[in-house]
């Protein structure tokens, strides 16, 4: 019978050598002076969808790259999307909003078909604080999918995943909500990931697995369409639908109740990402 000590070496021998053989198709970790544009790009509203309550800008305000004390445990600095208050602000559709926020996307710069999609985040409790990390096909939405690795609306003991296509989308039936143990929370730092293959999904939160899709399960409801690459999303939105289906909060704006507005005004409403990476 093998000692505890060698099985432990053992382990970390086979660690090492699957982290020497992985092929990393894209990798940030924020270490940077600014945000790298040659991998992202920074949305602008725009149009504005679900109801959300913000305006989507390009400004230091809104997104930055935080070191030290304020990367508040990201070891080579991470990136920070902080929404803030700014009333009767105008998108470029001429809508106006109170808030502004940040969304961007990596589409026509790093885009992928497979592999294994993962992001280490934290973010603020706040009830409608609609924060995610996502991927989105490159047509006409929904016909060439969503897979949402990480949806939270302000409530720290859970996390949300879901895939949108042809006839399964908007409230689809393809989605699952994670409870944390009780000794953590989504204020805390975790690894959230997907195993995207070619005939199915597997959706984890540090590792451990959250919830599984297969090609069978999508297609009781509509076209398998997970067979083209997409690209990747991080945002804060504000409000909306979705928040609203969760706390009921009408006012003083939809899904977003004054506790949370109060917490945006005080500049504490944030989410930071310390590194994305998609292996194959």
């Amino acid at each position: 019978m093998k000692s505890f000590t060698t099985t432990i070496l053992s382990f970390l021998a086979l660690s090492l050598t699957l982290a020497a053989g992985e092929e990393v198709l894209f990798f940030d970790d924020f270490s940077g002076d600014s945000l790298d544009r040659s991998k992202w790009n920074v949305e602008v509203s725009g149009p504005l969808y679900n109801q959300e309550q913000q305006a989507y800008v390009d400004s230091v305000k809104t997104l930055y790259l935080a070191k030290g004390e304020t990367a508040q445990g990201a070891k080579n600095g991470a990136l920070v999307l902080h929404p803030r208050f700014a009333p009767k602000t105008k998108t470029t559709h001429g809508k106006t909003y109170d808030f502004i926020s940040a969304r961007l996307n990596s589409k026509h710069k790093a885009e992928f078909l497979y592999g294994i999609i993962s992001a280490r985040i934290r973010m603020s409790k706040g009830a409608g604080l609609w924060t995610a990390f996502w991927m989105l096909g490159n047509g006409a939405w929904p016909s060439t999918g969503e897979i949402d690795i990480m949806e939270n609306v302000g409530e720290a003991d859970w996390a949300g995943v879901a895939l949108h296509g042809p006839k399964y989308n908007g409230d689809t039936p393809l989605v699952n909500k994670f409870f944390l143990d009780p000794t953590t929370d989504a204020t805390e730092w975790h690894v959230y990931s997907v195993e995207w293959r070619k005939n199915g999904f597997h959706f984890k939160i540090d590792g451990r697995l959250t919830y599984r899709v297969t090609r069978t399960m999508v297609e009781i409801y509509g076209d398998w369409v997970f067979d083209t690459p997409q690209h990747l999303l991080l945002n804060v939105a504000l409000g909306g639908g979705y928040p609203l289906k969760t706390n009921g909060v009408k006012s003083p704006y939809l899904g977003l109740p004054k506790e949370t507005v109060d917490l945006i005004k005080a500049d504490k409403a944030m989410m930071l990402v310390d590194w994305v990476k998609v292996t194959k």
